[in-house]
């Protein structure tokens, strides 16, 4: 076989040892694609997940209101925290202990105050966020070695976005002169497709890809021990500065609406959406909410017997490292501006896996042809091998 032929031979040896590889990338892009969108698909799956109203003159309840609910419904249950999902149309979700030390998370009707629901420990949303993040690899000790396994594919994606490009000249026409060919064959459509959907997908993909590549960053850090947060550790109350009451016992805490005014007092702009109760007798009241920033959360520490902000880490707060990290998630996975945002990534998603499965078809109808033309060829040397040649050159 000459050097020729045994070089064409390995490529496409090569080639379709890569076919797995671009299967993982799809499938890859289309949980991610679904992970957008999960919290939506459970909200239309699951009526209790839904903050149904029943009245159209009802008023939403204070998160004060709605924890004195599921005190009255359940004396003997204790409430970790209470979170507003980013959506007016989803229930409050409150995370409590029971008495018999279970520690499910609720749905609760932000009008009503009704317990609607129990969220399952891992529902459709965990599910698919977890396939696309980590594949499903649990996390032993630290980082899995799936959440790396998806997180490299930031790089090659960074690398493909870049070599297409180039490839492509004067990419930028297709902006104006969109060309999708219907009636030239199957090739030709998906070739035209692939190179449409890219040009579209620009600021999608190279969004996708660098902060992918920050998760893979981001392990790396975490399995070696390295932190790049500012945020400050809040100390506890100290024991002296409990107030008590004549019995010994602790004096009663300020309400949760009155510390959701004093943070939002001192904090304009803040919209609280999730609080955590002190978990004991020396803890604060934990606040926090988007504030003009919408792609990071700004936080409190609300002492719950003098009503003083003992600790806060806001935007301003965080360094210029700190402040693109903490963006690389929400930017990730559309979650920063409602379900508007969602469905606008949620089909650059599914535009993106269209692509890597044009480019999927393509590749693989490109390498069967040239594995068939291979085969071909060496049919007819060895036809034109004849016994009386083979004869002579073993002579």
């Amino acid at each position: 076989m000459s050097k020729k032929s045994k070089s064409r031979l390995w490529f496409l040896v090569h080639s379709w040892l890569a076919l797995p590889i671009w299967f993982f990338v799809l499938i890859v892009c289309v949980t991610g694609t679904l992970a957008v969108v999960s919290q939506e698909i459970v909200w239309l799956a699951n009526p209790d997940v839904r903050a149904s109203q029943p009245d159209g003159a009802a008023e939403r309840l204070s998160y004060q209101q709605i924890l004195d609910a599921l005190h009255k419904a359940e004396p003997d249950m204790a409430v970790r925290s209470l979170s507003q999902p980013d959506g007016s149309h989803f229930a409050v979700t409150a995370a409590v202990t029971f008495a018999d030390g279970s520690a499910p998370t609720l749905y609760v009707n932000p009008y009503t105050g009704a317990i609607q629901g129990k969220s399952p420990d891992f529902n459709f949303e965990a599910f698919t966020r977890a396939l696309h993040g980590w594949w499903l690899v649990p996390f032993t000790n630290g980082y899995s070695w799936g959440w790396y396994l998806v997180s490299l594919l930031g790089l090659p994606m960074l690398a493909s976005l870049v070599t297409g490009l180039v490839v492509y000249k004067k990419f930028w026409k297709g902006f104006f002169k969109p060309t999708l060919r219907f009636n030239h064959g199957a090739r030709i459509f998906w070739g035209d497709f692939h190179r449409l959907s890219g040009i579209w997908s620009i600021w999608f993909i190279a969004v996708i890809s660098i902060t992918g590549t920050w998760f893979l960053i981001q392990a790396i850090l975490g399995d070696n021990h390295i932190s790049v947060s500012t945020e400050p550790v809040v100390p506890v109350i100290a024991r002296e500065d409990v107030p008590r009451t004549d019995s010994g016992a602790p004096a009663a805490r300020i309400s949760v609406d009155e510390a959701t005014r004093i943070a939002r007092e001192q904090i304009p702009g803040l919209e609280v959406s999730f609080v955590s109760m002190p978990g004991n007798a020396y803890s604060h009241l934990y606040l926090g909410g988007r504030g003009w920033y919408p792609l990071m959360f700004q936080t409190v520490n609300v002492n719950p017997y003098n009503s003083k902000i003992e600790s806060q880490f806001l935007i301003q707060d965080r360094s210029a490292l700190e402040f693109v990290t903490e963006s690389m998630r929400p930017l990730h996975t559309g979650d920063f501006g409602g379900l508007a945002i969602k469905l606008i990534w949620a089909f650059f998603g599914l535009l993106l896996s269209m692509m890597v499965l044009s480019g999927l078809l393509i590749w693989t109808k490109r390498t069967a042809q040239a594995t068939a033309a291979a085969l071909k060829r060496g049919e007819r040397k060895q036809a034109r091998t004849t016994p009386e040649t083979a004869t002579e050159a073993s002579l």
